[in-house]
C-alpha cells in the first residue's frame, strides 16, 4: 500500500461522484476516498436480530465492500485525521458510525456534513467537526431492524403461496394506495351530465359565458350533491327544455364585480415537490429524479472553476434556506429586476407539517448567479431541465407578488344567470423569473405551462355596464360524463404518501422502484400505476392476514415514532419490544391461516377442466391444478394474472438434435425449446423489425430484445454467434440519417415523438410525422 496518507488528513465520503469536487476544494494535505454507500449491514442470509438479546444487530462487512474496507483502515492507521463525510441524513450518519466501529481510531475521528457542495461548504465543515449524533444512527438502526422483522418473517408465508416476497413494510401500504384506488376505477359508476354555454356579443366583441344557475338553483356536476337550491343537468331532454325557454330570452348585464388580488409564489422545493413538479412537467420517474438531482448535488464541471456542486442536499422536507442565499438572492433580484419585485419583506415559508425534520435548507441553487443559461453548456440536457426548475422555483420564492384583477359579469336571460370572467395581469412580480411559455407552475398539484396561464389571464371583455343588452350568437349545450377517480402516477402516489405521512424525503423512491421491480405494479401507458394480478393477491393476503401492518395510521406512527428516536423522545430497542410483540401474536394465527387459503383463479383446467388455483414457484406465480397431485396441469401467467398462449410448433430446427422446436412462453416473453424430451435445448425466439444491422460487414438483423429487468432493447441477431453488440433502446428505424448516414431511431416521450439519429456525436432530430408513428410504434 501507497503512503500516500502520511501526515494527511482522511476525508471519507459516500459517493464517488464527490471525490474529485472535495479533493480540489481541500488541497494535498487532504485524501479523500469514498466509501461507495454502506460498507456494513445485517446478513443478507438470515435474521441477523437477535430478538432474544434486546434485538441487537448483528452487522458483517458487505463481500462487495471488503476491499474498498482494506484499503480505508490502511489510510486510517497513516492519517493525521479523519473526517467522516457521507450525506447529511439518517443513512449518512449510520454510515459515518459503521466506518467509525470499523476504522477503530476514536481519537482522531470525527464527523462533518455538507449540505452543498462547494468550496465555502467544505472548508466551513472541516473547521467545525463534530461528534457522531448516536440519536441518528439509532433512527437508522430502528428502521433497519423494524423492516427486516417484517420482511423475513412475512415473506416466506406469501412465497409459498404466491412466489412472491413482502414488498417490505412501507412499500406494502404504498401497493395497497395503488390497489384501493384500481378498486376504486373498477367499480365506478359513469353519470351523465349537461352544462350550457352562450356565446355573446357586445360592440362586435364577442365572449362567453356558462350558465351556473336556474330558476335560483344552483348547477351542479353529479360530484355535487343535490338538493332544494342546487340542480344536476341530467340529460338530453332537460337541457333542450332549458334551451327553447333561452331562445326566447333577452340577454341583459345585471352585475359587474372587479375584484383586485395577489398571487403569492409557492416555497422553493422540498424531495416530495422536486419529485412531483418533474414527474408532471418533465416525464421523468422519482428515481430519476433523484438520482439526476445527486449528479448536481455532488458537483459539476464548471469549465475553469472546475467541479462544483449546483444545488443543496436534494433529501429534505424542510422549505427553510440559509441567510446567505436569501441575501444573494435579494440582490440578484434588485439588480435584475428592479426593486419593485422584491417583496417588503423577506419570505419565510412555514412547514404545513409538524413532523418536519428541519436539519437541512430547501433544495435550492448553491449560487444564484449561476443560472441556467449559463450553466446549460456543462449539463446533460436531463440535468439542465432539472437544475431550471429548481433554479427558477427558488428564484421564484424569494420575489414579490403578482397583481391581478378580476372583472365578473352576471348575466340575466329569463329563468336562468350565466356568468364569466376574465383576469388581467397588473404586475408580473415572481413570474418574471421563468421563461415564457418554458415555465412551469405548481398550483394545487396541477402543472401549467406559463404561456397558458397568461392567455388565459389576459383573457379580456367588452367594456359593460349594468342593463347592457347583449346579441345572442349562439347556445351551445355539452354532454359530459363523470370520470372514474384517476390511477396514480408517480407524482401524486407520492403526494398521497406525503398527506398520509408515510414514508420520508430518503424512501419516495425506492418506495415506488420496489413495487414496481418486484412485479406488484405495472405501468400504463408508461405512467398510470396499477396493480398486477400478483399485487393484487398479496395486498388480499396481507390486508386479510396482518391489517395492522398495512394501516395507514399505524404506519404513519412508526414513521413518527423513528422521528422521536432521532430527537431522543424514545429509546429505539423499547419502540422495537413495542412493536415485536403483538407482531408475532398475528404471525402465528398468520402461519396457520394462510396454508388454508386457497386462491382461486378465472380458468379451468384445459386438461380436467377443474378450477386452477394460484400458486407461487421459484420463477413466481402460476396457475396450478386443484384436483394436484391426480392432475399435475400448470399455466405460466403474464403480469395480469392471464394464463400465456398454448404453445406452437415452430419451422425452426434444433442446432443440438434436429428435432423440431416449440414456441414457448416465459417472464421474459417468447423463446424456443426443443420438442425432444430428452434434448429441451433453449433458444431465444427472434423478433425481427425489418432493420439490416448497420455495423459494417455484419449479416445480422436488429431484433427486439428484453433485458434482465424486462426493458425492451434492440440488439443484432448475430450477438450469439460473431458477438455484434450493435444495441439501441430507441427503436431503429430503416432510414439513414441526412447529416451522418447512421441509422435513425424513433423513441416517443411524454411531450412528442421524435426521430432521432442514433449516432451519439450527431445532434439531428426531428419531430417524427403520423405515418412513421403508425407504422413503426402502433401495434
Amino acid at each position: 500500500m501507497e503512503k500516500e496518507s502520511s501526515g494527511k488528513s482522511l476525508v471519507i465520503v459516500e459517493s464517488p461522484g464527490k471525490v474529485k469536487t472535495i479533493s480540489k476544494f481541500l488541497g494535498k494535505d487532504f485524501l479523500v476516498r469514498a466509501s461507495i454507500g454502506h460498507v456494513r449491514d445485517l446478513p443478507a442470509k438470515g435474521l441477523g436480530v437477535d430478538v432474544k438479546n434486546d434485538f441487537e444487530p448483528v452487522y458483517e462487512i458487505l463481500e462487495a465492500k471488503e476491499k474498498v474496507v482494506k484499503e480505508l483502515k490502511e489510510l486510517a492507521k497513516r492519517a493525521n485525521k479523519i473526517y467522516l463525510a457521507p450525506d447529511p441524513d439518517r443513512e449518512g450518519e449510520a454510515i459515518a458510525w459503521h466506518l467509525s466501529e470499523i476504522l477503530e481510531k476514536p481519537d482522531k475521528t470525527v464527523r462533518i456534513e455538507c449540505n452543498e457542495i462547494t468550496k465555502d461548504a467544505v472548508k466551513s465543515a472541516i473547521k467545525h467537526p463534530r461528534k457522531i449524533n448516536m440519536d441518528l444512527v439509532a433512527a437508522q438502526q430502528a428502521r433497519r431492524i423494524l423492516d427486516r422483522l417484517v420482511g423475513y418473517k412475512i415473506s416466506p408465508l406469501l412465497w409459498r403461496k404466491v412466489g412472491g416476497k413482502s414488498a417490505g413494510r412501507v412499500q406494502s401500504v404504498a401497493l395497497r394506495l395503488v390497489m384501493e384506488r384500481e378498486k376504486e376505477v373498477n367499480s365506478f359508476i359513469q353519470e351523465e351530465y349537461w352544462s350550457i354555454h352562450a356565446d355573446l356579443q357586445k360592440d362586435n366583441i364577442s365572449f362567453s359565458a356558462n350558465l351556473y344557475k336556474w330558476d335560483g338553483k344552483t348547477i351542479i356536476t353529479p360530484k355535487g350533491k343535490e338538493s332544494k337550491t342546487t340542480l344536476i343537468i341530467k340529460d338530453k331532454q332537460s337541457a333542450d327544455k332549458i334551451l327553447d325557454d333561452l331562445k326566447e330570452s333577452k340577454f341583459t348585464v345585471s352585475n359587474l364585480e372587479e375584484k383586485q388580488t395577489q398571487k403569492n409564489p409557492l416555497p422553493p422545493f422540498i424531495t416530495s415537490t422536486l419529485q412531483r413538479a418533474c414527474a408532471n412537467l418533465l416525464g421523468y420517474t422519482v428515481k430519476k429524479v433523484m438520482k439526476i438531482a445527486q449528479e448536481l448535488y455532488e458537483g459539476i464541471e464548471i469549465g475553469e472553476e472546475g467541479p462544483v456542486g449546483l444545488i443543496t442536499y436534494m433529501r429534505t422536507d424542510s422549505t427553510r434556506i440559509s441567510n446567505e442565499a436569501r441575501e444573494e438572492s435579494r440582490d440578484y433580484i434588485l439588480k435584475t429586476f428592479g426593486s419593485e419585485y422584491y417583496p417588503p419583506e423577506p419570505r419565510i415559508f412555514k412547514s404545513k407539517k409538524k413532523n418536519i425534520q428541519d436539519a437541512h435548507e430547501a433544495i435550492r441553487p448553491t449560487s444564484v448567479l449561476r443560472t441556467p443559461s449559463q450553466m446549460k453548456q456543462y449539463l446533460s440536457l436531463e440535468q439542465f431541465r432539472i437544475y431550471k426548475v429548481i433554479w427558477e422555483r427558488f428564484l421564484a420564492s424569494q420575489m414579490a407578488a403578482a397583481k391581478l384583477s378580476t372583472n365578473t359579469v352576471e348575466i340575466k336571460a329569463g329563468r336562468g344567470l350565466f356568468h364569466t370572467s376574465a383576469t388581467k395581469v397588473l404586475f408580473d412580480g415572481f413570474l418574471r423569473a421563468f421563461d415564457a411559455g418554458d415555465e412551469v407552475i405548481e398550483e394545487e398539484d396541477k402543472e401549467i405551462e406559463k404561456d397558458q396561464i397568461l392567455d388565459e389571464i389576459i383573457s379580456s371583455l367588452p367594456d359593460l355596464k349594468i342593463k347592457d343588452a347583449l346579441k345572442l350568437i349562439l347556445l351551445n349545450p355539452k354532454q359530459h360524463f363523470t370520470e372514474p377517480p384517476s390511477r396514480f402516477n408517480e407524482a401524486s402516489l407520492v403526494k398521497k404518501l406525503e398527506e398520509l405521512g408515510i414514508g420520508r424525503p430518503s424512501t419516495y423512491a425506492s418506495t415506488i422502484s420496489t413495487i414496481i421491480d418486484r412485479k406488484y405494479v405495472h405501468k400504463i401507458d408508461k405512467k398510470a400505476l396499477a396493480p398486477t394480478k400478483l399485487g393484487e393477491i398479496v395486498t388480499e393476503l396481507l390486508v386479510n392476514h396482518f391489517p395492522r401492518y398495512v394501516d395507514y395510521d399505524f404506519t404513519a406512527q412508526m414513521e413518527l415514532n423513528l422521528d422521536e428516536i432521532e430527537e431522543a423522545k424514545q429509546k429505539w430497542k423499547k419502540m422495537l419490544s413495542n412493536f415485536y410483540g403483538d407482531f408475532t401474536e398475528v404471525l402465528k394465527k398468520a402461519q396457520t391461516d394462510i396454508q388454508k387459503v386457497e386462491i382461486k383463479s378465472d380458468y379451468n383446467c384445459p386438461k380436467c377442466s377443474k378450477p386452477m388455483l394460484l400458486r407461487g414457484g421459484r420463477f413466481g406465480p402460476f396457475l396450478g391444478c386443484s384436483d394436484y397431485p391426480e392432475c399435475k396441469t400448470v399455466l405460466n401467467i403474464s403480469k395480469d394474472g392471464v394464463p400465456f398462449p398454448k404453445d406452437r410448433e415452430s419451422e425452426e430446427k434444433c442446432p443440438k438434435c434436429g428435432t423440431a422446436m416449440t414456441i414457448k412462453h416465459g417472464p421474459y416473453g417468447e423463446y424456443l425449446q426443443c420438442s425432444n424430451e430428452l434434448c429441451k435445448h433453449r433458444m431465444t425466439l427472434l423478433k425481427t423489425i425489418g432493420v439490416k444491422c448497420p455495423k459494417e460487414g455484419c449479416e445480422g438483423e436488429v431484433i427486439e430484445k428484453r433485458s434482465r429487468r424486462g426493458k425492451t432493447f434492440y440488439g443484432c441477431s448475430m450477438w450469439s454467434k460473431t458477438k455484434c453488440d450493435s444495441a439501441f433502446w430507441a427503436r431503429p428505424v430503416p432510414v439513414k440519417c441526412p447529416e451522418c448516414n447512421s441509422l435513425l431511431t424513433i423513441k416517443s416521450t411524454v411531450k412528442s415523438t421524435q426521430v432521432i439519429c442514433s449516432n451519439k456525436e450527431c445532434k439531428f432530430r426531428r419531430e417524427a410525422t403520423e405515418e412513421e408513428i403508425k407504422k413503426y410504434l402502433v401495434i
